[in-house]
């Protein structure tokens, strides 16, 4: 089996913003509880709480963190801003994403919100099961089967590998699953 089965379209969708979020994306991603704005409030500057914020619905939507908030489209800044009820500044958000704050703050939300990187044990040991079983069971196609993958990690909160990590771990799996069949 190839390694590579993924469009290009898959490589620059994974992990980023394709566009703006549908308002159903928004109320079900981007907005944010009491938990969230307590968490955000204890933040000291208004960029950093603005960015711990787009950081954590980024996170929520993407399954991973991006290196720089100029990725974010701006209706999801102005809708983050709105609820916590600050400016948006390009300035400020430029600022954010070269302190050390913001990788900081991607220690912190892992931790307060349970995520997990990818080649821990545990969660890595649980989705290669889950892999296996559903290449082993169904008949999609890899590429349906890594965005499959894809949703799992997201919704079990474990941080996406790198793309081509996860393309050759599926097209292992599928492989191997074949062969046993």
């Amino acid at each position: 089996m190839p390694v590579r089965f993924l469009s290009p379209a898959h490589y620059q969708a994974y992990g980023h913003y394709t566009g703006c979020p549908s308002p159903a994306q928004l109320s079900q991603y981007f907005y944010l509880d009491d938990f969230d704005r307590h968490h955000i409030a204890q933040r000291r500057r208004s960029r950093n709480r603005l960015g711990f914020a787009i950081q954590l619905v980024s996170l929520r939507f993407l399954g991973t963190y991006l290196n720089h908030l100029n990725q974010v489209p701006a209706e999801v800044t102005t809708y983050v801003a709105q609820q916590i009820t600050l400016d948006v500044s390009p300035t400020d958000q430029a600022l954010y994403s070269r302190s050390a704050t913001f990788w900081d703050h991607q220690i912190d939300l892992n931790r307060i919100y349970g995520y997990h990187w990818f080649h821990e044990v545990r969660p890595s040991f649980q989705f290669l099961r889950w892999l296996y079983a559903r290449a082993w069971v169904g008949s999609e196609r890899p590429s349906v089967l890594f965005d499959l993958a894809t949703a799992w990690l997201i919704e079990h909160k474990i941080l996406l590998p790198g793309v081509t990590s996860l393309e050759r771990l599926v097209a292992r799996v599928c492989e191997r699953a074949e062969q046993r069949s």
